[in-house]
């Protein structure tokens, strides 16, 4: 059995989670509020408050860890404010944004503290005939899409009791770990090409991390930057729109000691989602070595191996009125990157109903089940089914 020397404590994954992307709402808010507009100058803010009551039936290996627990908490996506500034300086558009995430069920632990992070703060500079370059912090690139397009977004998703997700402080996985991996933010320098016919490339430069030990003999380190690219294209077919995909990630982590095994990570996502009338169908799915099925920047550092990780995600949903239901089936499964070090299959089967009470307020019900099967024997394998009913406020 292989056990990686710096796992994750579930405390870590849940507080990593804190501020988990509302990356369907980063680039362009959906309601932003325009507080300035004069000489080529904008500023504007944008918003996102969720909270759910939650109650979650936990069934793991051992019989001290059953029990049903109840919460109020944030869903997927965390509470946030952002600020979004532009300016138009000749031909070059100048633009920048910073968001503040903010948990707000961590008080049994923090007392009045409220962990706010800061997972944006970049610059970008557009022109219309040679597209954007974007300086700073914001999510990567790789997966990005496939959480993009998430269906359930807006939701709750799996809260793993391995993972210390039933009783952490931060938010809930939705899919991550059960279909895709999340494009943790990172500084990083990306590229842009302008839209073309529907198509539009990104490539970009990340800080690399470490994904092989560092012991008193040794350390790791990076020759290069990790890379990682993102090809996204959009059209209409018979009366359908559609929006499709590819992503990926490369680098290589060495170590000063010798008897240190190098680690390449490499890792490809993809997807479509074809939209007709009421109804949407999303697929998307990944394949990667030597990467964290969990976080793509390998968040508190683990040991990786060059072992394998890939997962899918099938989505559909029918907009009626007001209303839309989704359904949703995530799986991944990973030779032992991930919480489980001797590997294992991560599953999340999900339903839910959202309901538009105007273009700021939506209600949530949701019911999902999440489980976790290990590749060698059962000491790690949970069931976990939770039921969520909540609110989102935006602006």
């Amino acid at each position: 059995m292989h056990n990686n020397k710096k796992h994750l404590p579930p405390r870590f994954l849940a507080a990593a989670f804190a501020s988990v992307s509302a990356l369907g709402l980063s680039g362009a808010a959906e309601a932003e509020i325009m507080l300035y507009d004069k000489d080529q100058t904008t500023f504007s803010t944008d918003g996102y408050i969720n909270a759910f009551y939650v109650n979650s039936k936990v069934d793991r290996e051992g019989e001290q860890f059953d029990r049903r627990q109840s919460r109020v908490k944030m869903g997927f996506l965390p509470n946030y404010i952002g600020f979004n500034m532009g300016k138009q300086v000749d031909d070059l558009k100048l633009g920048a944004r910073a968001s503040f995430w903010v948990t707000i069920n961590d008080s049994e632990t923090n007392g009045t503290d409220t962990a706010i992070d800061v997972r944006q703060f970049y610059g970008t500079v557009a022109n219309p005939e040679w597209g954007e370059v974007l300086i700073g912090k914001d999510f990567g690139l790789f997966a990005r899409s496939n959480i993009l397009l998430d269906e359930l977004l807006a939701g709750y998703g799996q809260v793993s009791d391995t993972l210390g997700l039933v009783d952490g402080g931060g938010v809930s996985f939705g899919n991550i770990g059960s279909g895709y991996p999340y494009p943790f933010p990172t500084s990083q320098i990306t590229y842009r090409t302008p839209v073309m016919d529907g198509l539009r490339v990104a490539v970009g430069i990340m800080d690399p991390v470490d994904t092989n030990d560092s012991s008193p003999t040794g350390k790791a380190y990076q020759e290069n930057p990790r890379t990682e690219s993102e090809i996204t294209y959009q059209f209409d077919l018979a009366g359908a729109q559609i929006y499709s995909w590819v992503n990926g990630s490369y680098q290589t982590s060495d170590n000063t000691d010798s008897t240190v095994k190098s680690v390449t990570s490499k890792g490809v996502g993809y997807g479509v989602q074809a939209k007709l009338g009421g109804w949407s169908l999303t697929g998307s799915g990944f394949q990667a070595k030597g990467i964290n099925p969990f976080f793509t920047n390998n968040a508190g550092e683990p040991v990786l191996r060059n072992v394998d990780s890939d997962g899918y995600l099938l989505q559909g949903s029918y907009k009626f009125g007001k209303n839309r239901v989704a359904l949703s089936y995530g799986k991944t499964k990973d030779d032992g990157n991930g919480a489980v070090g001797s590997g294992a299959d991560y599953k999340t089967r999900g339903v839910a109903l959202f309901h538009d009470v105007n273009d700021n307020l939506k209600l949530v019900a949701e019911y999902n089940q999440f489980s976790i099967d290990g590749h060698e024997g059962s000491a790690q394998n949970e069931d976990t089914d939770t039921l969520a009913v909540g609110a989102v406020l935006t602006w």
